[in-house]
């Protein structure tokens, strides 16, 4: 059996010691220092704080363990050319984990911002992707420096390069710039309901690096790329204010009492307002009376959903209501009628008073 004196085994526990201690630390302040930190964030109004603190939670214990293996490996009797390439390779990991975390702790703060400014449930892929981008970008120049690479060479064959694929990704990259201008303009965000001067319409699901996604009422998707989006004529139903106006056009007979008739359409439109989902319950419905129409005394009567797609629940409660309060009231909604003449020979027959009136019909 091989004997071990005490220089020697002073040497091995040495590196060994180094390395517990790191894996030991890295423990005690994933649950002393962090747990605290992670308790004060939640103290905060911020959000931001609390994705910092626990994107730091799993790779600490790591960063530890690889900084005592550092120390292992200085100190540990290996041979010069083995203990710089052990020890530069930690460090390389030590910092590509770092950028990953720091990458994903930037894509998540910003997706997080995105969703508390515009109130829309899915990220915004676009934005999150460019903020995890520029991170491992930069850490990526680091981590070549590190390894004493120069990078101005880099650089310099990158802006050479970016030109050429610039050139031969002209439509790529229009959508690109055209998808963050529409983020940045904030005209068009996602959760909003718009419609395209093409007649689609549908909720802005995502806004990506190269189109849009927009999620129709018959739940399809319809796909635009970003440069026609940003160029189109678009109607957007959610600003500055997702509550929407519902007008219903209705007529009365000219026999009706026009003062009875507003009390008992507002008094349903206030019932509307406050038992049916998606009327606004604070809103006093109104009418207006516009036209002598052929056969009806024509108004409008003014509603409020809130938001676009309330309108249709909002019109048809409103409709059934109003039909079944008329007949109670005995308010009538009169037919069109149309009186046709006929030509008889050379002149015209009228009917008489007591005859009915020919060709008379209803549409």
């Amino acid at each position: 059996m091989p004997t071990f004196t005490l220089p020697m085994l002073t040497a091995m526990a040495l590196p060994a010691a180094f390395a517990l201690a790191g894996l030991v630390v890295g423990l005690l302040v994933q649950r002393t220092v962090l747990t605290r930190l992670a308790r004060a964030a939640a103290r905060t109004r911020l959000t931001a704080d609390d994705i910092l603190v626990a994107a730091l939670r799993g790779p600490v214990v790591l960063w530890f363990s690889m900084l005592g293996l550092y120390l292992a490996a200085e100190v540990a009797e290996l041979p010069g050319p083995v203990a710089q390439m052990i020890q530069r390779l930690l460090v390389v990991m030590i910092m590509v984990s770092v950028t990953w975390a720091l990458a994903r702790a930037a894509g998540n703060v910003v997706a997080a911002r995105t969703r508390a400014e515009s109130a829309a449930l899915p990220s915004v892929n676009l934005v999150t992707n460019l903020a995890k981008a520029v991170v491992i970008g930069l850490g990526a120049l680091v981590i070549l420096q590190t390894l004493g690479i120069s990078i101005t060479p880099l650089l310099t064959a990158l802006g050479v390069g970016g030109l050429a694929v610039g050139l031969a990704l002209q439509d790529t990259l229009a959508n690109l710039f055209a998808g963050i201008h529409i983020l940045l303009s904030r005209q068009v965000r996602p959760g909003d309901f718009v419609r395209l001067a093409s007649g689609q319409e549908g909720y802005i699901q995502d806004v990506t690096w190269r189109y849009t996604t927009i999620r129709q009422l018959a739940n399809n998707l319809t796909i635009v790329p970003n440069t026609q989006l940003a160029s189109a004529v678009t109607a957007n139903f959610s600003l500055p204010d997702p509550q929407q106006a519902v007008l219903l056009d209705v007529g009365v007979s000219y026999d009706s009492d026009l003062r009875k008739v507003e009390v008992v359409t507002v008094e349903v439109g206030q019932e509307v307002m406050q038992q049916v989902e998606g009327g606004v319950r604070d809103f006093t419905p109104s009418i207006r009376y516009h036209t002598f129409g052929d056969s009806a005394i024509q108004f409008t009567v003014t509603l409020r959903g809130q938001e676009y797609v309330s309108q249709y629940l909002i019109k048809h409660e409103f409709i059934k209501r109003l039909h079944r309060r008329y007949r109670e009231e005995g308010i009538v909604i009169p037919y069109p009628i149309r009186t046709v003449r006929l030509q008889d020979g050379a002149g015209l027959k009228t009917p008489g008073p007591s005859e009915p009136t020919a060709g008379s019909q209803r549409r």
